[in-house]
């Protein structure tokens, strides 16, 4: 046994040293079924990768079936650690109540090891790494055989008591990145409720959710009546940031959302669009099925490929620019623009949607600046509360992995 150099940071009072260990040594480690199940409407609850973070699914298969395939049946306090795919990612089982898993699954009972530290030395660097390489890389998808899980190697504190402490920080820290995630997601589903009902439905001249004050019936306006398309080139190389639109994010930096450049070295001939103007990309995604729309507002100004359209408003007394950004995330356009892209002129996802016809697109709008700003400004502050929430669980996950890095070995004992 010797004491690790490389554990930077230990609980007050515990100078014990650090024992190697192999994972067949601490656990004993079983297989889920290698048999796709007949699924059933109720019975015993099926898991496999995707159900990992929460160990809960919509998936059951009988009794009759779970007590024939599973021998050895998953208990509170056992382990379960993905082997396929999603290699290496684990969590303890927290219920007394029956659970079945697939084979991309592995069960780990321990023997001698806290379960609440094994599942977080799991997610350490150092036995991530060993994971890694007894991972069958060439296989697709990804797979660890349940006889090199065993080999892993793992470093414990010689007490149960040190390695409670150490599972029960790390526990308290992924239940607080829990609940901000939760509450990260139900930011998420009322802002999508919100674009749902805060615009007017097609053929309707009023919201389902009217803010308080304005009565009014809509208007149905052709957006080429207070905008106008932006053509000008890139010409003098005055700027040389490529941008590119990410259905969740906006106009973004290329380099920093792609982590590369993709456009040309060259972008003299990209057009130059400036704050406060708006761009379309043709280019249809699962997020944006007739493309995406949006607003420059990061920086002052950026390059894009002509493959864009680029257009401006030309009237903002009229329509204030804040609330068409968010109108352009609803879903109140797409058959409009469904109905002019040919079906057979799709290029890799590209729609075929002229400059002329995209400006011809129908726009709901509130006779009243003032309800277009006040709708603009409750978006905008849910987004900042979306923000904030995505900054604290960033920091959190950060917080954690600094202290996966600092609380087990980073490399062999010395």
């Amino acid at each position: 046994m010797n004491q690790n150099k490389s554990v930077k940071i230990r609980f007050k009072g515990f100078t014990e040293t650090w024992e190697q260990r192999k994972l067949e040594e601490l656990t004993s480690i079983f297989d889920g079924t290698h048999q796709t199940p007949q699924y059933t409407k109720e019975g015993v609850m099926f898991l496999s990768v995707e159900n990992i973070s929460t160990l809960l699914s919509q998936k059951f298969i009988s009794k009759e079936d779970f007590n024939r395939n599973f021998p050895v049946k998953p208990a509170f306090g056992d382990v379960l650690m993905t082997r396929i795919g999603d290699v290496g990612t684990a969590n303890m089982v927290r219920s007394d109540r029956d659970l079945a898993f697939y084979v991309s699954l592995a069960l780990l009972k321990p023997k001698n090891v806290n379960s609440l530290f094994l599942t977080s030395a799991i997610a350490s660097p150092f036995v991530q790494k060993e994971i890694w390489k007894r991972t069958l890389q060439v296989a697709f998808p990804k797979k660890i055989n349940k006889n090199e899980i065993g080999k892993v190697q793992i470093y414990c504190p010689e007490t149960k008591e040190e390695q409670l402490k150490i599972g029960q920080l790390f526990e308290a820290i992924e239940k607080v990145i829990t609940l901000h995630q939760r509450k990260l997601n139900r930011f998420q589903k009322i802002r999508t409720t919100f674009l749902q009902k805060m615009f007017p439905k097609n053929g309707e001249t009023k919201p389902a959710i009217r803010l308080t004050g304005f009565n009014a019936d809509w208007e149905q306006e052709k957006l080429q009546n207070f905008a106008v398309r932006i053509t000008r080139k890139n010409i003098k190389k005055q700027n040389n940031r490529p941008l590119t639109i990410s259905a969740q994010h906006g106009l973004v930096d290329q380099t920093v959302y792609f982590n590369n450049r993709v456009a040309a070295q060259d972008v003299s001939n990209y057009y130059l669009i400036k704050k406060g103007e708006f761009a379309y990309n043709r280019s249809t995604s699962k997020d944006a099925p007739v493309g995406a729309v949006r607003r420059l507002v990061d920086y002052e100004e950026g390059v894009l490929s002509t493959l864009y359209l680029v257009f401006s408003i030309t009237d903002p007394q009229h329509v204030d620019p804040n609330y068409l950004s968010y109108f352009f995330e609803t879903t109140g356009w797409h058959s409009w623009i469904l109905e002019r892209a040919a079906e057979g002129a799709r290029n890799h996802g590209l729609l075929n949607v002229s400059s002329q016809d995209f400006l011809s697109l129908p726009v709901m709008l509130s006779s009243s600046l003032e309800e277009q700003q006040k709708i603009g400004e409750f978006f905008q502050k849910i987004d900042d509360c979306i923000i904030l929430l995505e900054r604290q669980a960033d920091l959190l996950k950060q917080i954690k992995s600094s202290l996966l890095l600092s609380m087990f070995p980073s490399s062999n004992a010395e």
